[in-house]
């Protein structure tokens, strides 16, 4: 059961914690309104869309991305305050252990994980989908595609190419597509043009030939217009690659890699960082607030900003850590899976050090 020490611990935790992310979601939100404020009134953005559409979609990204950090910064802030004026010795002295005062930082630790977990997996991939829309529709650009010479592998048989496709009018140009099975190839369709139609869900293909091989030879088949499908959709080649999944919950997520995996690791490494980083990066919470009160629990002179300077540049190098080994994951040097965990693997290590070693 929890007691009053625990409740005490736990309130400080919270409060400090939704203090200081709430405080950088006000700065960041004024920085970036003087920022787009140009843009919003060029454009003539109407206000409910720049509240509710732009910066009600843009905080919950704001609030997982700085979860971990301040989460750091809180436990360091209130748990130096803590050490400051000897309620720390008090509590040892009192018979009561450091792995007991440990329980009510876990505990909250923990909740935060767990609570950031389902925010990044289920509520920010739809509120991101509307910002980015959004920010398409007032701010950026419109998308173009400027790939050329796109190959896909649609299934473990069947392979696209397409000589570069236009986002507005969803066209692929010189679009063909073939079925190859045990290394020969059965049949080819190429075409001057296809155009995505998302009513039937299928590519729309014109001035087609289809030359399919058969025991007693070729037999070639041409004509004007052909409905095929593929599991490849315009959408596909219509939306920046790590911005389309970012925009996709748990689930869909998890159905898209499967549909990736027979597309080759540079169609999938972006969809498997972005499905390992909503794991390893709220875990980051946990392993941080141990280093933070471990840090922060003696009482040092100096006081308080020693241990805020200590912890923020340990939380800084953890946090460059993670998004440095993103970078192994491109160049081919490591699985997404092992880059993204092996910043808290080794932090881990860090935080049981630091923890064995505290005045206990």
């Amino acid at each position: 059961m929890l007691k009053i020490i625990d409740w005490y611990i736990i309130r400080k935790f919270v409060s400090t914690y939704l203090f200081a992310i709430l405080a950088l979601t006000v700065i960041i939100i004024v920085f970036d309104t003087s920022e787009k404020i140009d843009d919003f009134v060029a454009k003539q953005v109407p206000l409910t869309a720049i509240i509710f559409n732009y910066y009600g979609n843009l905080i919950p990204y704001l609030l997982s991305v700085f979860s971990a950090l301040f989460t750091f910064i809180a436990v360091i802030f209130f748990t130096s305050n803590l050490a400051s004026h000897t309620e720390i010795v008090a509590m040892l002295s009192n018979g009561i252990s450091f792995s007991r005062i440990m329980r009510p930082y876990m505990i909250t630790a923990v909740a935060i994980t767990i609570f950031n977990c389902i925010l990044v997996n289920f509520v920010i991939p739809p509120a991101t989908a509307n910002r980015y829309e959004f920010e398409e529709k007032y701010i950026r650009n419109p998308y173009q595609n400027r790939e050329r010479d796109i190959h896909r592998q649609c299934s473990p048989t069947q392979f696209l190419y397409m000589e570069s496709f236009g986002v507005r009018e969803q066209t692929a140009y010189r679009f063909s597509l073939e079925n190859i099975e045990n290394d020969e190839l059965q049949s080819k369709l190429t075409s001057a043009y296809a155009t995505w139609d998302s009513s039937k869900n299928v590519w729309c293909v014109y001035n087609y030939t289809i030359r399919t091989l058969t025991d007693s030879g070729e037999v070639i088949a041409m004509g004007q217009q052909l409905d095929t499908s593929v599991y490849l959709t315009g959408k596909d080649f219509s939306i920046r690659l790590n911005r389309f999944v970012e925009t996709m919950n748990f689930f869909e997520l998890n159905e898209y890699i499967g549909a990736l995996e027979h597309q080759g690791a540079a169609a999938i490494n972006d969809a498997l960082i972005e499905k390992h980083k909503r794991f390893a990066y709220p875990v980051a919470s946990i392993i941080l607030t141990v280093i933070g009160v471990t840090l922060s629990s003696r009482k040092m002179r100096g006081g308080m900003g020693i241990h805020i300077g200590l912890g923020v540049g340990l939380s800084f190098s953890y946090i460059l850590f993670q998004r440095f080994s993103e970078m192994f994951v491109q160049s081919g040097t490591l699985t997404p899976g092992v880059a993204l965990w092996v910043p808290n693997i080794l932090y881990i290590g860090v935080a049981m050090y630091l923890y064995r070693n505290t005045p206990k």
